[in-house]
């Protein structure tokens, strides 16, 4: 089982992916709708992959992942970022961030966990 910690302030978002996500037998999701509540969601969860949001109030995406990647045990779970940001610079500082991929906003419901386990599988 491939358990899964995603984090977006956008509840219709949350919802939309946890459903596509779950359509994988293969899949747990725990979602958590900003930084400070994965960094207390982790500790008993501990997951496989992050599937982070960029621009989320409070703590952003890459200073929750920077958050999470200090908790002892989830130094190297693999990041991936999903944003509606889209242009080079601005992907190119995640992937500067060592993220295992960065997945455009809005995403297709039907392949993201497809999208999900090939990047785990590269």
């Amino acid at each position: 089982m491939l358990k899964l910690l995603h984090v977006d302030d956008d509840a219709d978002i949350l919802e939309l992916a946890k459903m596509s996500l779950e359509l994988m037998d293969d899949i747990e999701v725990v979602d958590c709708v900003s930084g400070e509540e994965a960094l207390t969601t982790v500790e008993e969860f501990k997951p496989d992959v992050f599937l982070l949001d960029v621009m989320m109030p409070g703590m952003s995406g890459p200073e929750t992942l920077e958050k999470l990647r200090q908790v002892p045990g989830l130094e190297a779970v693999p990041a991936i970022f999903m944003t509606a940001r889209v242009g080079v610079g601005a992907w190119t500082e995640l992937f500067d961030l060592g993220v295992a991929e960065v997945i455009a906003k809005p995403f297709d419901p039907m392949t993201l966990g497809a999208q999900i386990k090939a990047v785990l599988h590269r």
